[in-house]
């Protein structure tokens, strides 16, 4: 491979993330670099995980939001990230295809991993972007998405469910895409 970064990743780590990401190979050994220092045992706990979120949102309480990241990012559910989840995660959220991002999306709602959503995940899910956004941005929504159960209330009127029904992949990747308010409410853009 010519540098000795990348002979400290395996090669199949990273010709499969060379695959499945935008990322280059110089990127990755970088990236890999840096985890190792920030991470010597390969592996990120979810408490780290929480330390890592919160630097990003400090005007706000991203604990249990980061909790479920985390959770959307195991994908081996070992109640750790690894190297190449880490990776696949931040490609997801930073570069990733609309598609590939609202399956995210939908593994991030899916609380209990059966498949499908419900309205109470949904609500659950909101809950935990409400403690993401700064009281003084709180004040600026709109008065039909102002508390986390208006917004579930809101977003969960888009795909045209009763209340305990529940929501498919594929009815919650076309819904948000048929819906720009759907795309904007599964998330929280800190206002500019």
């Amino acid at each position: 491979m010519g540098n000795t970064t990348s002979s400290a990743i395996s090669k199949e780590i990273l010709e499969d993330l060379k695959l499945n990401t935008k990322f280059t190979e110089n990127e990755i050994c970088q990236w890999y670099e840096n985890f190792q220092k920030q991470c010597p045992t390969g592996r990120i706990s979810p408490e780290e995980f929480e330390q890592i979120y919160a630097r990003f949102f400090p005007e706000s309480d991203a604990t249990s939001y980061a909790q479920h990241v985390f959770r959307s990012f195991d994908t081996n559910d070992d109640g750790t990230l690894d190297f190449k989840e880490y990776i696949i995660a931040l490609h997801m959220t930073s570069t990733g295809k609309t598609t590939r991002k609202l399956e995210w999306a939908f593994s991030l709602f899916d609380v209990d991993k059966n498949g499908y959503i419900t309205k109470t995940e949904v609500t659950e899910i909101c809950q935990a972007i409400f403690k993401l956004i700064p009281k003084e941005e709180l004040t600026k929504l709109a008065a039909d998405e102002n508390t986390p159960e208006k917004r579930a209330n809101k977003l969960w009127a888009f795909f045209e469910k009763k209340d305990n029904e529940r929501l498919a992949e594929g009815e919650f990747i076309k819904g948000v895409i048929d819906n720009e308010n759907a795309m904007r409410l599964i998330h929280y853009e800190p206002i500019k």
